[in-house]
């Protein structure tokens, strides 16, 4: 299944969070930080602005990129975990 997002938004393949800490010691699920950043798997045509003209995203499909701890909506896609995010909420591509 592909998925196409719609506007100015972008869908993120989180990167894996650590399964041990600096110690070597081995975090349950519950311990372990959320991930901030990941892959670009999706984006969207860009926002419509005010002239009619379609503002273009400054990231692209396989860009590393750095977004915000609590931003966008996590969901299910082909049995991966995913984020939809609004592009002002990808603070930094690697």
């Amino acid at each position: 299944m592909t998925i196409r997002p719609l506007g100015d938004k972008v869908v993120v393949k989180p990167s894996e969070s650590d399964e041990k800490s600096a110690g070597g010691i081995f975090l349950p699920d519950t311990a372990k930080t959320k991930p901030t950043e990941g892959i670009v798997i999706a984006v969207g045509n860009g926002r419509v602005l005010d002239s009619g003209e379609r503002n273009t995203l400054n990231v692209k499909v396989g860009d590393l990129v750095v977004y915000s701890k609590y931003g966008g909506t996590e969901f299910k896609l082909n049995n991966e975990t995913v984020m939809i995010l609004d592009e002002d909420q990808i603070y930094a591509i690697k």
